[in-house]
C-alpha cells in the first residue's frame, strides 16, 4: 500500500526544509512568491493533503483567529454597528491570505471571556471591535493582558491605552471636518456625541478636534451646542431635538458617527427644515447608508481595507513574538450634498 505523501517528501523534492513547505502551504508572506507557487505546485502534483488536526496539535497553535464584536443597540437584529461590516470583510480576507481561519464571536462581560478562546486554544489570538463606554471596559483588556492573552483591537491610539490598538486619526479628521464647515461660511456649528475623554475617547477625539478647529477660527465655544449621544440614530434624532427645543438652533451639525448625523438629519426634517439650506450636516464613518440618505451625507472616510489587514498583521506578529505596535491610519473627508455647495465631486468611490 502506498504511503501517504508528508510534509518531508515535499521538503526532499523542493529542495527546502520542511518549515518552508509548512509556510508555504500557508501562503505565509516569509516564502517568496517564487518558491511558494513551485512548493505549492509539487504538493498539488503529488496530492497532499494537510491534516490540520495533527499540525495544530505539534504546532500547540489552532492557526485560527477570533474577532469579538462589542454588542451594540441596532435598529435590526445584528447588534453589530455597521461600521465594522466591511472592516469584518477585510479581515476575513488577510487571514485567509496568511493561512488563518477566523472565528467571529461577540465578546462576553464574564472575566473570564479569554478562556474561550486563546486559552483553550481555539483561537491563537483575539481582534476586538467596539467597546461601548470605555470606563466599564478597560479592566477586561488589562486582564487580557495579565493573561498574556495576545491581542488588539480597533480604537483610539493614545498612550495610555492598554495594549495594541490600530485607529484612525479622530483629532485630525475631527479638525478638517470643522474647517470644512466654515469654509462653508457656518459659524454655529453644533456636535453631537459624548464628549467624555474617559468614557468616549474616540467621540471625545473627534470633539477636540472640532474645538481646535473653531478657536482657531476665533469662534468662540458654545456648550450648549454641545448634545451626548451614544452612536446610534435614535440618539442622534433626540439629540438634535433636543437642540431644536432649547432655542440653540446651530447652522450646521457635526455628528460624531454617521448614525448619529442621519438621526439628526431626520429630526430636521420632521421639523420642516432642509438639510443643507437650512442646517447643514455632517457625520463620522462612511458606512454605505450615507451615501443613499437624501441628502447624501458629507463624512469622514476610515479606511476599513486598510485597517483590517493592519489589526490581522499585527496580531499575527505578536502570535510569533516579532515586534508589533500601534497603529494610527489617515482619514479623509468624503464631500456630499448634506453640508452645502460641494467644493469637490462626490466621492462614492470609497464605497467600493
Amino acid at each position: 500500500m502506498k504511503s501517504k505523501t508528508t510534509s518531508f517528501d515535499i521538503a526532499y523534492r523542493a529542495g527546502v526544509s520542511q518549515s518552508t513547505v509548512s509556510r508555504a502551504l500557508r501562503n505565509s508572506p516569509l516564502v517568496n512568491e517564487e518558491t511558494r507557487k513551485r512548493i505549492q505546485a509539487i504538493a498539488k502534483e503529488m496530492h497532499y493533503t494537510v491534516d490540520k488536526n495533527a499540525s495544530n496539535l505539534r504546532s500547540q497553535h489552532s492557526d485560527t483567529l477570533a474577532v469579538l464584536l462589542f454588542e451594540d443597540p441596532t435598529s435590526d437584529d445584528s447588534q453589530i454597528n455597521p461600521f465594522f461590516m466591511s472592516m469584518i470583510g477585510s479581515i476575513t480576507r488577510a487571514c485567509s491570505q496568511y493561512g488563518y481561519d477566523l472565528l467571529i464571536s461577540f465578546q462576553q462581560a464574564s472575566d473570564d471571556w479569554h478562556a474561550d478562546f486563546e486559552d483553550s486554544r481555539k483561537a491563537d489570538g483575539i481582534i476586538l471591535l467596539g467597546y461601548g463606554d470605555y470606563l466599564d471596559y478597560a479592566h477586561r483588556l488589562h486582564k487580557l493582558i495579565e493573561q498574556g492573552t495576545h491581542f488588539v483591537r480597533w480604537g483610539p491610539v493614545l498612550p495610555s491605552q492598554p495594549g495594541i490598538t490600530i485607529g484612525c486619526d479622530n483629532h485630525l479628521a475631527g479638525r478638517e471636518m470643522t474647517e470644512h464647515l466654515l469654509l462653508q461660511g457656518h459659524r454655529r456649528i453644533a456636535f453631537l456625541g459624548h464628549a467624555s475623554e474617559q468614557r468616549y475617547p474616540e467621540f471625545f477625539e473627534r470633539y477636540r478636534g472640532y474645538c481646535d478647529a473653531l478657536v482657531q477660527a476665533g469662534i468662540t465655544l458654545e456648550q450648549v451646542l454641545q448634545i451626548d449621544a451614544i452612536t446610534t440614530e435614535q440618539a442622534g434624532f433626540e439629540a438634535m431635538n433636543s437642540l431644536l427645543d432649547s432655542g440653540n438652533a446651530p447652522d450646521a451639525v457635526f455628528g460624531a458617527s454617521d448614525l448619529i448625523a442621519i438621526g439628526a438629519m431626520r429630526a430636521i426634517q420632521s421639523r420642516g427644515l432642509r438639510v443643507p439650506e437650512d442646517i447643514a450636516v455632517v457625520g463620522f464613518d462612511n458606512i454605505p447608508i450615507a451615501n443613499f440618505v437624501s441628502p447624501g451625507l458629507t463624512t469622514v472616510l476610515q479606511d476599513t481595507k486598510q485597517a483590517g489587514e493592519s489589526l490581522v498583521k499585527t496580531l499575527i506578529h505578536q502570535i510569533n513574538n516579532e515586534p508589533a505596535a500601534s497603529q494610527m491610519l489617515p482619514a479623509r473627508l468624503v464631500i456630499r450634498r448634506s453640508c452645502g455647495a460641494l467644493s469637490q465631486p462626490v466621492d462614492d468611490s470609497a464605497l467600493q
